[in-house]
């Protein structure tokens, strides 16, 4: 798992609890590499999420 800094909570993704989040990652070998993850719970800027992993959807 990697940290990352969520950077923007981009907005609600159908249910109440799952918001699509922009994070930049601050540890690892992908440090500085800029994200977008769903994320469930409450969650806003500056948070710091863990990311099971950071290759890019495909």
């Amino acid at each position: 798992m990697v940290a990352a800094k969520v950077i923007e909570v981009i907005g609600d993704q159908g249910h109440r609890t799952v918001r699509k989040v922009r994070c930049r990652v601050i540890e690892g070998n992908e440090e500085g590499k800029i994200l977008v993850r769903d994320a469930r719970g409450p969650i806003r800027e500056d948070d710091i999420v863990h990311i099971k992993e950071t290759q890019m959807e495909g």
